[in-house]
């Protein structure tokens, strides 16, 4: 049983703020709380009641600290990610915790390892496919997601959590921080030199900071704001455009940089953006397309194979890719740059706060 759920009271068992134990048929049933998408919308998240689910053969019972918001996590909530999603789901894609119980067969992990859940749990190694991206955590597709207290995941579906990392720094890990990863190292492959530019300072763009300075690059990000470009400076780029200021942000990168341009951009806002970052790419530069932040523009292809720009798409990454970042976070030292963390009865106000725009880095839910 999971003891620190139980406290003795009487001869039987309190009720707590995160759970309490019934009796049916003479058995413990202990009850966690879990957050579920039942109607869309952020003020309709409902906190419910569970029973601890119990590992089966080649299963690991986790013990979630904490989990992060991505924008994906908003868009389900709000139900524009997937409106027609299957119901109840419990939401958020990025979590960490400690194992409390194996099932059978189990031997990569033993009770109080700290783990973090890999976001497509079926995807391992090697290329992405449809069926490794629908075993995605926290959109409703085959599992839960991890704004809950406790979880089943397979044994084969975890990653350590670096050993200088709280849980609140490890639960910013599984999408946003690979993702950059991805697009810095995997897919954009950069090299000491190189000028890389990001977009915002939302969760993956500082992650791709830190990637592209630990990989020796000049980097140049873009803000709305002169207080997070003083944060951006703390964490090492070499220089930054206030978009605010300059609507033609590509045009003050060139400047920044000369001709042809940069070698990398994160692109992070999609189709009102791109245009400009393909303007500020060199020739045979690299884009790496991971969101769509913004919202609809005139988009001209031309300018992708006149200048035979590589524009990768960029879906998280696989295990073996989770693995290689955290080995390169624990030998840098690396920490992820965490904005603010709400307590769990507070989930709301975390999407609420995700949804103002106005953080800079990851905004966490303790658990």
């Amino acid at each position: 049983m999971i003891a620190d759920c139980r406290f003795p009271v009487f001869g039987k068992y309190s009720v707590t703020a995160a759970c309490f134990v019934s009796i049916v048929s003479g058995d413990h049933l202990i009850i966690v709380k879990a957050y579920e998408i039942n109607q869309f919308g952020i003020d309709k998240l409902a906190l419910t009641d569970r029973e601890v689910p119990e590992p089966g053969p080649g299963e690991v019972l986790i013990k979630l600290r904490a989990a992060s918001i991505n924008y994906r996590d908003l868009m389900v909530v709000e139900g524009t990610y997937n409106p027609k999603m299957k119901l109840p789901a419990v939401p958020f894609s990025d979590g960490a915790g400690e194992v409390t119980a194996v099932g059978d067969g189990v031997t990569k992990w033993n009770v109080g390892d700290r783990v973090m859940p890999i976001f497509a749990q079926h995807w391992i190694d090697g290329d992405s496919s449809e069926e490794k991206r629908r075993s995605s955590l926290g959109a409703g597709a085959y599992w839960d997601g991890v704004l809950r207290e406790y979880a089943v995941f397979s044994d084969e579906g975890l990653v350590r959590i670096p050993d200088h990392l709280s849980f609140e720094e490890a639960a910013t890990l599984p999408c946003a921080a690979l993702t950059a990863w991805n697009a810095i190292v995997v897919s954009g492959r950069v090299r000491p030199g190189e000028a890389v530019l990001t977009l915002g300072t939302g969760g993956v763009s500082v992650f791709a900071v830190q990637f592209a300075k630990i990989a020796g690059a000049r980097v140049i990000s873009t803000s709305s704001s002169d207080e997070k470009i003083e944060k951006l400076k703390d964490l090492g780029i070499d220089a930054a455009v206030n978009y605010r200021t300059r609507e033609d942000w590509d045009a003050a990168v060139l400047e920044i940089v000369g001709k042809p341009g940069v070698d990398h951009v994160v692109e992070v806002g999609g189709s009102g953006t791109i245009p400009r970052s393909l303007n500020a790419v060199r020739i045979a530069g690299h884009v790496a397309l991971i969101g769509a932040l913004t919202g609809a523009a005139n988009f001209n292809p031309t300018t992708v194979f006149m200048k035979a720009v590589r524009v990768q798409g960029i879906f998280v990454g696989s295990r073996t890719m989770f693995e290689d970042m955290n080995r390169a976070i624990e030998v840098s030292k690396l920490r992820p740059v965490v904005d603010r963390v709400f307590e769990f009865d507070e989930a709301r106000e975390a999407l609420e706060y995700m949804k103002s725009g106005s953080h800079f880095g990851k905004v966490v839910v303790r658990i």
